[in-house]
């Protein structure tokens, strides 16, 4: 593939427009992304003709983390706040699901991932400081981080959806290094708080290994062989999805730093 190939199949940019709701379907998984700024009015996750149902979450489930400013999220009337950073998860057979801004001078701002699910789970929100934080890398390495868990086997429970959040502290610019491919899963990364600054994201195989260049609040698609691995300019924040066989964080396979091509 050429860069623009590339950029159009693994790229999803312009996400976010206010009071819209704007979003892909991928054929990774079945895995759909978007976002939803709810300016003025609420917005209700609409049906579409690619989930085959009667309704968007019939057979799905959905996550998504608020970025932006104070918001509330409401599944099939039971109402959850969704302050800046949090994860609300919405399980399959969820009829109705408005996402809504407390203040629509600083309007919410979700980023949602959604996967096929053969089981339903209650509807559950975590707040930043709920989730699991694993602290990681070093200064040393340019990649001291903290993991956010939100979505996984203990945490907030789902079908098979894996979601959560990285930021990496001041100074520190790699994330995912040394890298791995995990062929049980595909993986997607949104950085935001990039601010006007970019960052080269590095996929493909080990031995073919390809790079992107990221904007902020851009999102990039990883199949199960790919690695997904990135360098910023200066420090930001990832969110974090995966869906497919199984739910283990850990269930990766090492890629060699001497070994990429």
């Amino acid at each position: 593939m050429d860069t623009q190939e590339l950029r159009d199949s693994f790229l999803a940019a312009d996400l976010f427009a206010p009071g819209e709701l704007r979003g892909k379907f991928t054929d990774l998984d079945r895995f759909a992304l978007g976002g939803i700024i709810p300016a003025k009015e609420p917005i209700e996750l609409p049906n579409h003709r690619e989930t085959g149902r009667n309704f968007f979450l019939e057979q799905r489930e959905l996550g998504a983390i608020n970025i932006g400013g104070p918001g509330v999220v409401h599944a099939d009337g039971r109402i959850f706040p969704a302050n800046t950073l949090s994860c609300v998860y919405a399980g399959a057979g969820t009829r109705k699901l408005v996402f809504e801004s407390k203040d629509p001078g600083n309007p919410a701002k979700f980023f949602f991932l959604s996967c096929p699910a053969h089981m339903p789970h209650p509807a559950a929100i975590l707040q930043r400081d709920e989730a699991v934080a694993t602290p990681l890398g070093s200064t040393a390495g340019a990649n001291q981080r903290v993991i956010r868990k939100f979505i996984h086997a203990g945490g907030i429970r789902s079908c098979q959806l894996v979601m959560g959040f990285t930021e990496l502290d001041e100074g520190n610019v790699w994330n995912t290094f040394p890298p791995h491919t995990h062929s049980r899963r595909t993986e997607v990364y949104f950085y935001f708080d990039l601010g006007d600054r970019v960052l080269a994201h590095f996929m493909g195989g080990p031995a073919a290994t390809r790079h992107l260049w990221v904007q902020n609040e851009q999102a990039v698609l990883s199949p199960s062989w790919s690695i997904h691995s990135g360098c910023g300019t200066a420090n930001y924040k990832f969110i974090w999805g995966m869906a497919g066989e199984n739910q283990a964080f850990d269930d990766m396979d090492a890629v060699k730093p001497a070994d990429l091509r």
